[in-house]
């Protein structure tokens, strides 16, 4: 009888050794990377703008601050962080995908953002920076795909200033009734059709509506927030609760 049974969490709605998880998460951002902003705004109908815009809003960032974009894939926070942190300030876009850095780091240097914006390759899990580095994070839709969440909070935690702040943008649940069973249809019928003719991949879209299922509600990511250490947490409903910004401080 094997006494230390492998742990296992979620991918998708698949049950997967822990282990396990963090490679296949890679091999589907590896497959959509090219095709991430035509998707995003083909998926949303664009309304992810307003959403990272609201992100922006509620960052607080100022000239000379240091800010890490987690989970940064094509760089669109890093982008308009550059712009606002100025040449005393400094950006970190990190990413566990190196196809998804290539990808930004291509498309903003096509932009011109260059000086001070870092790429750097990191597991949200062991953050790769000493203690107290960061005036914010970011982590914009790359929560869910995390092994261990409760560890990356925890990560984030320690590297962030005192008076620092945490901002999670992440699809959640919907408020109404009606809102959830039309975003469920669209989400297991029609999102994966759009993988597969615009990114020749329906089996990844599928996997990312599943993993928007089995992501916390936002009470408990609160919960989990504060359980991390982090104070005066709270979050906002955007598009109805399909996404939440949840907002948390480091004192």
């Amino acid at each position: 009888m094997n006494e230390n049974p492998e742990k296992t969490t979620h991918f998708g709605y698949k049950p997967v050794a822990e282990t396990e998880k963090a490679s296949m998460v890679a091999d589907v951002f590896h497959s959509v990377a090219t095709k991430y902003d035509v998707m995003n705004d083909l998926m949303s109908f664009g309304i992810h703008r307003l959403w990272k815009r609201q992100t922006i809003a509620s960052s607080g960032v100022r000239k000379g601050h240091h800010v890490l974009d987690l989970a940064g894939g094509t760089g669109d926070l890093t982008a308009k962080f550059g712009q606002l942190v100025g040449d005393t300030g400094q950006v970190v876009l990190g990413d566990i995908n190196s196809s998804m850095l290539k990808v930004g780091r291509e498309k903003l240097h096509n932009l011109g953002l260059v000086g001070n914006i870092d790429y750097v390759q990191m597991n949200a899990e062991a953050l790769p920076f000493p203690d107290n580095s960061f005036d914010l994070i970011t982590i914009a839709f790359g929560l869910r795909n995390v092994t261990d969440q409760n560890k990356a909070l925890r990560s984030m935690y320690r590297i962030l200033k005192p008076g620092g702040r945490l901002l999670v943008l992440e699809f959640s649940k919907p408020e109404h009734q009606v809102l959830s069973k039309a975003y469920d249809f669209y989400s297991f019928n029609l999102l994966p059709k759009m993988g597969e003719l615009v990114a020749n991949d329906g089996e990844s879209y599928k996997y990312l509506a599943e993993s928007i299922r089995m992501h916390p509600d936002q009470e408990t990511l609160k919960a989990m927030m504060n359980e991390a250490g982090f104070e005066q947490t709270t979050y906002q409903n955007l598009t109805g609760g399909i996404v939440a910004l949840h907002r948390g401080f480091k004192y």
